[in-house]
């Protein structure tokens, strides 16, 4: 008779008991069964595992080496189900998402919490790096969608509309503008704009330049390697602006004013889309799409 892994589980959870009745209880299956596993299992071995009395199961001397090996048998096994399992999450439960901003607060924030908890089977991956690294991330296939506000079309690779958020000018709350009713671009020609050099900054220095050219203007924009909080924090020195984005506003500071910008057609927005490989098949990835045609049926079906 070959030994089973059943009866190894039995007799380490015995020995951790050291009772029948707590070892069955724990294994949920009846003690009757439990202890005639057990007697098996030292018949087949030759030798007594456990000495039976009113104190429980004690393991003896002879027990005690065998549990030690049956111990790590049994957790061997343990972890070769679960690298199982890791494996099969690898090949149809697992999604990559790169995006770029900010996951304060806002849609980007909202969506991925709503996936995890809706697909909790699913494991997320998030990758925060630019637009050049979202592209060559879903060119190689490391990221399987890419949130971003500015165009990452390519050669096979699919987008679509997601949604839209208001650009905020970061102001000393003594600034001229400060107390303006309606900020128009022009109005910021002679300023200067501090902006991350990673995360969103460049797409909202794209979105400033842009912006400012149609008026006939110049932006004058520095890039920092730093975050945007920090550079919000020294906005009120009045020796520069931001910009940010909405999604980007899970802070306030009481020297620092927020301020939407006009522009033709309404406030100053900046729009994001999803971007992937249309030769994904990741299965993972079709979840993501379902949460993405409920939220955004607009922007049409994947």
């Amino acid at each position: 008779m070959a030994i089973e892994i059943k009866q190894l589980r039995y007799a380490v959870t015995t020995a951790d008991r050291r009772s029948f009745s707590r070892a069955a209880n724990a294994l949920s299956v009846k003690q009757s069964t439990l202890s005639k596993r057990i007697a098996l299992l030292e018949d087949r071995l030759g030798i007594t595992l456990f000495e039976r009395s009113t104190r429980g199961a004690i393991p003896t001397e002879s027990g005690k080496v065998f549990l030690e090996v049956a111990r790590r048998i049994v957790t061997d096994v343990d972890n070769l189900r679960t690298t199982a399992r890791s494996v099969q999450y690898g090949e149809i439960g697992r999604v990559v998402v790169g995006f770029s901003n900010s996951l304060s607060i806002g849609n980007l924030r909202s969506l991925l919490g709503e996936f995890l908890e809706r697909f909790s089977d699913v494991q997320l991956d998030g990758v925060e790096v630019g637009s050049g690294r979202l592209l060559s991330g879903l060119q190689s296939r490391i990221i399987d969608i890419a949130i971003h506000s500015t165009d990452l079309a390519n050669d096979g690779v699919s987008a679509r509309s997601l949604w839209s958020e208001r650009l905020m000018v970061a102001l000393p709350k003594d600034h001229e503008l400060a107390n303006r009713d309606t900020i128009y671009w022009t109005d910021l020609r002679r300023e200067t704009f501090v902006l991350p050099s990673r995360a969103g900054g460049p797409a909202i220095a794209d979105a400033i330049g842009s912006r400012m050219t149609g008026q006939g203007l110049r932006a004058n924009i520095i890039s920092q390697d730093t975050n945007q909080v920090n550079i919000v924090g020294m906005v009120p020195f009045g020796k520069f602006l931001t910009i940010i984005g909405e999604s980007a506003m899970g802070f306030q500071r009481p020297d620092v004013v927020f301020c939407e910008i006009e522009e033709a057609g309404g406030h100053a927005r900046l729009d994001y889309a999803a971007y992937w490989r249309e030769d994904n098949v990741n299965p993972a990835l079709q979840r993501f799409f379902t949460l993405l045609n409920e939220r955004y049926p607009a922007a049409g079906a994947a």
